[in-house]
C-alpha cells in the first residue's frame, strides 16, 4: 500500500535525523497544541457498550455548538477520516470535482471506489472549507447535485460555516473533533446532513462506531462554551504571531487558518531539512510544490522561542 502524503510522521523523522520524541517540535500538523483537558474516565465507560443516552447527549451538544438545523441529522464516527473513506459509497459512481491543491484523502477515497477525480465541473463535488493547506474560504458559488463540505478547520471561524446547507438532500458537512479541540488521538468526527443522505452512511458504520469515552468527552467539550471562546481568541493571536515570525524570517505568507500558516520559501525541501536536521523541528512539505511549507502552532512559550531561534539562523 502506498503511503499517502500527510503531516505527522515523527517516527520517520526520528529514524532519519535521530533523537527521541521528546527532543522534537512537531509543527507538521494543524492540530491545536493546547488540547481540551481530558478527564479521568470511569471503569463503566471502558467496560460497557456505548448506550443511546450517551450518543444522544453528544448529538445534542454538537447541534448546539455548530448551530445545526433541526431538520438535519448528525452522525458521529471514529474520526472524519472514516467518514471520508465511506462517502463515495453514497452516490452512483461517476466523476467528482475536487479542485487541487487540497486535502488529498478525499481524492484517494473516491478513486478507491472507482470514481474519476477531475478539476472540471461534475455533479458531485468536494470542497474543503477552509481549504487545507491554503486556508481559502469557499464563496458558496457553484451548484452540485451531491456536495461534500469538509469543515475540519472551520471551528476557529464559526461565522464562515456552511452548516445551513445541511438540510439540503445530497449535501454532507464534515466536522473534525481532533483539530480545534486538539484531541486527534480520540478519533471522533461528524457527518451532518439531510436524514435521507446520512442514513446509508449510518448503516455502513454499524452500531457502536464511537467509543464510550469519546462520546462522553465529545459531549462535554462541545458544550464548554467558555473554553471554546477562549481557544478561538488564543488561536487567532498565535496564528498572527506565527505569520509575523515567518515574515521576519523572509518567508512569504500565502495564507492558512488560525491552526496553521502556509509560507513560500525559495527551496522548501532545503528549509525543511535545515529545521529537522539542525533543530529537530518538523514542518510540512508538499510533493507538488518546491516552495510551500506549512507550519503548525508551537505549544508553549519555550517552543515559540525554540522556533524563533531556528528562524533567526534560517539560511
Amino acid at each position: 500500500m502506498t503511503r499517502r502524503d500527510h503531516g505527522g510522521g515523527l517516527d520517520q523523522a526520528i529514524a532519519r535525523y535521530g533523537g527521541r520524541r521528546a527532543d522534537w517540535l512537531d509543527l507538521s500538523t494543524g492540530i491545536n497544541p493546547d488540547p481540551y483537558p481530558v478527564p479521568e474516565f470511569s471503569n463503566r465507560l471502558w467496560g460497557a457498550l456505548p448506550d443511546h443516552a450517551a450518543s444522544d447527549a453528544l448529538s445534542t451538544a454538537a447541534r448546539a455548538c455548530w448551530k445545526v438545523p433541526n431538520d438535519a441529522d448528525i452522525l458521529a464516527a471514529p474520526g472524519a477520516s472514516a467518514l471520508i473513506a465511506a462517502l463515495p459509497s453514497l452516490w452512483p459512481r461517476s466523476s467528482v470535482q475536487i479542485t487541487a491543491p487540497t486535502y488529498n484523502e478525499h481524492a484517494a477515497a473516491f478513486r478507491n471506489w472507482g470514481w474519476t477525480v477531475t478539476q472540471s465541473r461534475a455533479e458531485t463535488r468536494v470542497i474543503v472549507h477552509p481549504n487545507n493547506p491554503t486556508g481559502a474560504l469557499w464563496d458558496g458559488r457553484g451548484h452540485s447535485r451531491f456536495l461534500v463540505i469538509d469543515e475540519s478547520f472551520c471551528d476557529p471561524l464559526p461565522e464562515a460555516s456552511q452548516i445551513a446547507r445541511a438540510t439540503t438532500p445530497g449535501v454532507v458537512i464534515l466536522k473534525s473533533f481532533g483539530k480545534f479541540w486538539g484531541l486527534a488521538g480520540l478519533r471522533l468526527g461528524f457527518a451532518i446532513g439531510h436524514p435521507d443522505t446520512i442514513a446509508p452512511l449510518r448503516a455502513r458504520l454499524g452500531p457502536w462506531a464511537v467509543s464510550g469515552p469519546a462520546l462522553a468527552l465529545g459531549a462535554e467539550a462541545l458544550a464548554d462554551a467558555d473554553w471554546i471562546k477562549a481557544t478561538r481568541a488564543r488561536l487567532a493571536r498565535d496564528s498572527a504571531r506565527l505569520a509575523q515570525m515567518l515574515s521576519r524570517a523572509g518567508a512569504e505568507n500565502l495564507g492558512g487558518t488560525p491552526l496553521f500558516r502556509l509560507a513560500s520559501v525559495p527551496d522548501a525541501g532545503r528549509s525543511a531539512e535545515y529545521l529537522a536536521g539542525n533543530h529537530r523541528i518538523l514542518v510540512r512539505v508538499f510533493p507538488y510544490s518546491r516552495n510551500w511549507l506549512r507550519f503548525g502552532l508551537p505549544a508553549g512559550e519555550r517552543a515559540w522561542q525554540r522556533l524563533q531561534r531556528a528562524l533567526d539562523a534560517w539560511p
